[in-house]
């Protein structure tokens, strides 16, 4: 059905999402990088392209006060706007026409009067809406008042991360499947850091206690997890009863004061550390001398990088989405006097971990909506297929960071070098 709704959509989406500039003509339905379907049936675009399903006109209002990421961001989580088939190839074709996110989108002022003229035959004009309940108020982290994504019930990660309810990157050199993978990436994590009987380890990114249970009971050391909720502390305290391990398993609060003084023979953090990454003078102090420190971080391109408001900073992470360079994280290590022993690339690996947890969201849909809610669980799913494409462009990318404390005689300890010596040989 090409004649309604859709046929007088298409200035407007073109010029939101094509954003021609002054010089490039003007952009036809045909050359919109996806198939449009208006509430009335009507549609737009290329026939084989991924279909985006715009369900109310609340979603076109958004758009026109928030062109680009942030409006579609809006209308998609708020269930105003749809996607159907594959959500990775519909984001991937708007985000290579809208320059990835990385400039928002300039309209002129006839643009604008154009747009407007469209919009007012389709009812679509009026005051910006509200931001859906999902969206961060400010787009940072103020007094922590504001439930995050983190704060979804157990029932809902272990849909979406795996029984194991592993968070970090697994490794899929020859694995058959993510539970494999991240089983693989546990044994490799804890292979690295040179672990003893009685060992003494701080899990910086605790989660859902995957990686400290298994450490306890594999290694028979003793982990305090740090857990950015109360919902994912009281989950550990029960994961690590029900496994006998209540006795080295002791989830504590998210600031790293929480640690305690120490000293750690081991600290580990995986899926990023978010502030806690940056006090590495801390991290140095708590280590013992011979210590090893292991840390898993997303890190982006170098060079100059704009600081502004994104999906992922006003519906994920708020103060934490502005990813660093690699080179600045492993600065930071260094001049808090440990030394760097090892650095490994995991962009492959977490491309495809992020397209597993995304097929797991998809394939417990239902059930994922009825515990966390709708909108909390489409966050979820943009925020996966985002961060994957991410990944695969190469744009963002994942480096495990491994460190030592050495000791007064600047010695490493050889069960130490000969950890890291394997890891490094070995790096996909």
């Amino acid at each position: 059905m090409q004649d309604g709704v859709a046929s007088r959509l298409a200035p407007l989406l073109t010029k939101i999402m094509l954003g021609a500039e002054d010089g490039d003509g003007p952009a036809a339905a045909d050359d919109l990088p996806i198939r449009v379907r208006a509430w009335d049936g009507s549609t737009i675009g290329p026939a084989t392209a991924p279909a985006f399903v715009i369900r109310h006109r609340r979603a076109l209002r958004r758009l026109l006060w928030k062109p680009g990421e942030m409006g579609l961001a809006r209308a998609y989580v708020a269930g105003e706007l749809d996607i159907e088939g594959d959500v990775f190839a519909a984001l991937g074709a708007v985000q290579r026409v809208m320059r990835s996110g990385d400039e928002p989108i300039r309209l002129s002022t006839d643009d604008k009067r154009e747009i407007v003229r469209t919009a007012v035959t389709l009812g679509a004009v009026g005051p910006e809406p509200k931001p859906p309940p999902e969206e961060f108020r400010s787009g940072r982290r103020g007094n922590g008042a504001e439930p995050g994504p983190l704060e979804a019930p157990s029932a809902f990660f272990a849909r979406l991360f795996g029984g194991e309810m592993a968070h970090g990157s697994g490794l899929w050199d020859g694995a058959v499947d993510l539970q494999q993978a991240q089983r693989t990436a546990l044994d490799s994590v804890a292979d690295r850091l040179g672990l003893f009987p009685g060992a003494r380890v701080l899990d910086l990114n605790c989660a859902w206690g995957a990686l400290a249970c298994h450490l306890a009971e594999q290694h028979r050391v003793r982990v305090v997890g740090l857990t950015r909720t109360a919902g994912q502390a009281d989950h550990v305290r029960e994961r690590a009863a029900a496994a006998g391990l209540a006795d080295r398993v002791e989830p504590r609060g998210r600031d790293l004061a929480a640690a305690g003084g120490g000293p750690y023979d081991a600290i580990v953090g995986l899926a990023g550390l978010e502030s806690l990454g940056r006090d590495m003078p801390r991290l140095y102090e708590l280590l013992a001398p011979g210590g090893r420190l292991l840390i898993q971080e997303p890190v982006r391109r170098p060079g100059p990088h704009q600081i502004r408001r994104t999906f992922t900073t006003s519906y994920m992470f708020p103060g934490d989405g502005e990813l660093r360079p690699l080179a600045e994280i492993v600065g930071e290590v260094e001049e808090a006097g440990l030394e760097v022993r090892g650095v490994g690339a995991l962009r492959e690996h977490h491309a495809r971990t992020l397209r597993a947890w995304a097929a797991n969201l998809q394939r417990h849909w239902a059930e994922c909506a009825e515990i966390a809610g709708a909108g909390r669980a489409r966050v979820w799913l943009l925020y996966l297929a985002a961060s994957a494409l991410a990944c695969e462009s190469g744009r963002v990318g994942v480096h495990e960071i491994c460190a030592i404390r050495r000791d007064r005689d600047g010695r490493a300890g050889t069960t130490m070098v000969e950890a890291f010596a394997v890891h490094t040989d070995g790096a996909p």
